[in-house]
């Protein structure tokens, strides 16, 4: 028997659905199939296809070693059953510590757990609120823990203070809770903390810009690994722009995209060099017309048309992207994912804001205007990459301070090595002279002898 996948729609065939999930017996699984295309409505494609892989193995895993009461979980089984079969999927499969409590479970990440937990537990929350949404599921949705329940814990969490409820985080009398923050649901993990990657090597995209030479990218390829550096943008909010995101900016050098989480709305702008404006006119009036059925230029390209395509004609995927860079990356034997351009950009970013200000004032307003830019949710994301450079400028006065220390050294010892020379000189000129006087007074002693 197979594992569950699933098959994009062949062309040529009229389906209501982009892509089928097929179960271990091969036949069509809709629960699934409807979830990523309901997600289509809210997340981008990449994010949406993301849910389904983290998923596929959860429901194969169902399928063959799923246990309760000496029977196999089904996905629409009552709540508890599903619960069950989460943690028991959790602990044997993810290698997470599962700790009771009254109504929820707290998930313990450790060194052995894919970096794909949080996800995994999204994707399957996800699914279950679709498929209520459906008509599909008939229970409530197992990965929700109720409000009431969730309000009464809140209140029962008690202070320092007998009796008396807990004193708000800022003051600092109270220790901090295990967890940031409580959720709606049912599985919530206590160890994980987001921190974005520092990436500081300047000649990193162009490393990249290398490698993919090596393997022949093509005009595509490169110009969307241009825009993921020069940018700072997701890669699918790049993959997926239209010839209208272009359209819509007055400057060539600006395009319009979604957000995480924006649900597919144009809100934010990515802004790139002139040289990939040359680079980007040039591909969508050459090789992205070569394979465009219209055939059509620039010019004449309708606003909803996607501005990458494949050599089918069909609008570029994050995975059909993904395949040529990985090609390029393994390479090349660089470890980096296209995410980590996002880290480049702003830690370039950052660098370049330290040397440009004269004084804080000016650091303190271009960094606001980065955060709107990048468009993040929680401002205070940008304190790790300040990190970063505060830790840079220790380093940088720590040296200074070792080079003075090296040098008050060097100071020492020579001063040191002259007043010894000193001393030396002076006690050999005064012991020659008492030898001296010696062998006068030795002589006259003789010499009255």
């Amino acid at each position: 028997m197979s594992k569950y996948y699933y098959s994009y729609c062949p062309d040529g065939i009229k389906s209501r659905y982009e892509l089928l999930v097929f179960d271990r017996k091969e036949q069509p699984f809709l629960p699934l199939t409807e979830h990523y295309h309901d997600c289509l409505g809210r997340i981008s494609k990449s994010s949406a296809l993301s849910y389904l892989q983290c998923l596929l193995p959860f429901f194969d895993w169902l399928d063959v070693s799923s246990n309760y009461q000496s029977k196999r979980v089904k996905w629409n089984d009552s709540p508890i059953k599903i619960r069950v079969a989460i943690e028991d999927y959790l602990k044997i499969k993810m290698a997470c510590k599962v700790r009771e409590k009254e109504t929820f479970r707290f998930v313990k990440l450790t060194i052995k757990s894919p970096n794909t937990v949080n996800r995994f537990l999204s994707a399957i929350k996800s699914f279950y609120k679709t498929l209520i949404r459906l008509n599909m599921y008939k229970h409530n949705n197992p990965l929700i823990d109720s409000k009431e329940i969730l309000s009464e814990f809140r209140n029962q969490l008690e202070g320092v203070r007998k009796q008396k409820p807990r004193m708000p985080t800022i003051g600092g009398t109270e220790e901090p809770l295990e967890h940031r923050r409580l959720t709606d649901s049912y599985f919530k993990i206590i160890n994980e903390e987001w921190q974005p990657q520092i990436i500081d090597d300047p000649h990193l995209p162009f490393q990249i810009y290398q490698a993919g030479k090596k393997v022949s990218w093509s005009q595509r390829e490169t110009i969307i690994s241009r825009m993921l550096f020069e940018t700072g943008g997701r890669a699918s909010e790049i993959i997926e722009l239209t010839i209208g995101d272009y359209r819509s900016r007055k400057n060539l050098q600006e395009v319009i995209t979604f957000n995480k989480g924006s649900h597919g709305k144009k809100v934010k702008f990515l802004r790139f060099s002139k040289e990939t404006v040359k680079r980007l006119l040039n591909y969508i009036n050459t090789e992205r017309r070569q394979y465009d059925p219209s055939d059509l230029g620039f010019k004449n390209l309708p606003d909803e048309a996607p501005i990458f395509l494949t050599v089918y004609g069909t609008p570029l995927t994050y995975p059909a992207w993904y395949y040529h860079w990985n090609k390029a990356i393994k390479n090349s034997g660089i470890k980096i994912n296209p995410h980590k351009a996002r880290h480049w950009f702003v830690t370039t970013r950052l660098r370049e804001i330290y040397n440009i200000s004269k004084n804080e004032k000016e650091i303190d307003q271009r960094k606001h205007e980065l955060i709107r830019y990048m468009k993040w949710n929680n401002p205070e994301t940008i304190k790790t990459y300040e990190h970063h450079f505060d830790e840079e400028k220790h380093r940088k006065a720590h040296d200074q301070m070792l080079d003075a220390m090296a040098k008050n050294e060097i100071e020492y010892d020579r001063e040191q090595n002259i007043k010894s020379m000193k001393k030396t000189k002076l006690t050999v000129i005064e012991n020659r002279k008492e030898l001296d006087i010696h062998e006068d007074l030795r002589e006259l002693l003789e010499g009255l002898e």
